[in-house]
């Protein structure tokens, strides 16, 4: 995120609006919500995981073990408990 100065995007009458209520101080200013994205989205990250977790869920389902699966795919067993046991 890069500093800005106010003086030099926002018109006066907003500046001096602003400045009503913070004088000399910093203020962060979200993207809209609709703009935002969930972690992962863009990078891949989240499609990535999901697709990991259906894999260890079929391979659960015909017969790998818990010790099995965190081997190979270098999870603790927690990890691997909690991906084949969720409710999704």
């Amino acid at each position: 995120m890069k500093y800005v100065n106010a003086d030099t995007i926002f018109p006066k009458e907003l500046l001096e609006e602003i400045q009503k209520y913070i004088n000399g101080g910093m203020v962060y200013i979200p993207k809209p919500e609709e703009s935002h994205v969930k972690w992962g989205e863009k990078s891949g990250s989240r499609k990535y995981l999901r697709s990991r977790n259906i894999e260890i869920c079929l391979r659960f389902a015909v017969g790998a073990t818990v010790d099995q699966l965190s081997d190979e795919y270098c999870l603790s067993r927690d990890s691997i408990k909690k991906i084949v046991y969720s409710k999704k």
